[in-house]
């Protein structure tokens, strides 16, 4: 190597044997194994001093840094290192050529048929990993467990209407769509439904009619308005002193219409948009309150088909704790308002009868549908009559037994209302609470668990 700072290194001409073509010179002259005889290499031969080439500057300069001699005593320099350098021979070029090529096609033909067809290069090697989609979030109402567009629906109020059901008023309007309807006596024996709605949004609700304290309290408990026209003197004077949200008709008519289709008083009739916009402008918000226990559906199937079990329930039953329950009958009052449910297995509900008939709902545009709830229940309470001896008095505070009537089954168990305010909840006779069904829920009060039976 060559120093710009120092002078040339003088030249002498020594005859040195220049490197073995057996040497590698990528290895240490003193890992070679003097021995192995490289016949496949370029041929060697035999050279004497005489007839020595020149050595060229390179080994030169490692020969004079190999004979210790101070070749530049003015000048001293770091010992230069050893630069093997390796040279490959014809047959070393010949092999390694070839293998680059194959390599190199190789590479660039599985990386075009990766980009071009979609086929890995190592399949061998390469592991495919799918990734699952994320399971869709359902949003449920909390009035009734059905899926609902979003989480905004559960911020509307829960709105309460009372629907008369005296045979004038049939077919009522609404009572389909209804998610949760509570049934009892008014007066005379003639009952009437407080029905609930939030994800429901129907345009014909009617007849509306009056309020009792009974359906008061059940409204409560879901912290519901309360859509009525007048009512008892004690439901009036329980509505204002309980502080329920109140839409009484006779405060605000413009939310009610008088149909000309029937005569008074079986013509009053509302719609949620109307209510909701009467609510708004009264501040009544997104009601709090804790919806009933939601399950999937689970139709019972039983192994002996056609067994009948009537009025209680079945302690024999192995396979499943549940007792078949495929038509229900509840004698509240009398032939017209009494009740009848068939089961129906194709849409897992009970299709309602009373008075020896369906049970219509009629929608506005005069199309009619016969009612099917998802869940029956029945609450067994004190029933009787107020001072005025002519409305009915019913002791919903409290508890009691109950059935619970759903996938084709009943279940026995009790009902518990603390207070006017709470909610009204189920339990099985374990103590543990009864999930219902998503969909419509019609709870019945009866007096007596005599009269319901089943079969």
């Amino acid at each position: 190597m060559i120093d710009d700072f120092n002078p040339q290194p003088v030249r002498r001409h020594v005859a040195v044997e220049p490197p073995s073509p057996k040497i590698r010179y990528d290895e240490s002259p003193a890992s070679v194994d003097p021995d192995v005889d490289d016949t496949d290499d370029e041929p060697t031969e035999q050279i004497s001093e005489a007839q020595a080439p020149e050595p060229s500057e390179d080994i030169l300069e490692i020969q004079q840094a190999d004979d210790g001699i101070d070749h530049q005593p003015d000048t001293p320099s770091p010992k230069p290192r050893r630069q093997w350098k390796w040279r490959p021979t014809k047959k070393q070029l010949a092999i390694s050529i070839p293998v680059v090529l194959v390599i190199l096609t190789t590479g660039s033909a599985a990386a075009w048929v990766q980009t071009h067809k979609g086929v890995k290069a190592t399949p061998s090697t390469t592991k495919t990993i799918v990734k699952k989609k994320p399971a869709p979030i359902v949003i449920t109402s909390t009035l009734t467990g059905l899926p609902v567009a979003d989480a905004s629906v559960n911020q509307r109020p829960v709105t309460g209407v009372m629907v008369e059901n005296s045979p004038d008023a049939r077919p009522q309007s609404g009572l389909d769509q209804a998610g949760v309807v509570f049934e009892a006596i008014a007066e005379g024996g003639i009952t009437r439904f407080l029905t609930l709605f939030q994800d429901s949004q129907p345009d014909y609700i009617g007849p509306v009619r009056s309020a009792r304290p009974y359906y008061v309290q059940w409204c409560m408990g879901f912290d519901c308005s309360l859509a009525h026209v007048g009512g008892s003197p004690e439901a009036l004077d329980d509505i204002k002193s309980w502080g329920v949200k109140d839409l009484d008709q006779f405060a605000n008519g413009g939310s009610y219409q008088r149909i000309n289709s029937r005569y008074a008083p079986h013509n009053v009739y509302t719609n949620i948009t109307q209510l909701n916009q009467l609510e708004s402008s009264k501040g009544f918000g997104a009601s709090s309150f804790t919806g009933f226990p939601r399950k999937k559906d689970s139709p019972y199937q039983s192994p002996n088909v056609g067994t009948k079990v009537t009025g209680k329930i079945n302690e024999a039953a192995t396979h499943d704790s549940r007792t078949p329950a495929a038509t229900i009958d509840m004698n509240i009052s009398g032939y017209y308002y009494n009740t009848h449910y068939d089961y129906d297995t194709t849409t897992n509900s009970y299709k309602r009868s009373e008075g020896g008939a369906p049970h219509l709902s009629q929608h506005k545009d005069g199309s009619k549908v016969q009612i099917q709830p998802k869940v029956v229940v029945v609450m067994v309470m004190q029933y009787g009559l107020e001072a005025d001896d002519h409305h009915s008095q019913y002791n919903v505070i409290g508890t009691g037994d109950a059935f619970v009537f759903q996938d084709g089954t009943a279940t026995k168990g009790t009902w518990v209302k603390n207070d006017a305010n709470s909610q009204i909840t189920f339990a099985d006779q374990d103590g543990k609470p009864i999930p219902f069904n998503a969909g419509q829920t019609w709870l019945t009060a009866l007096s007596g668990a005599d009269q319901v039976t089943f079969k």
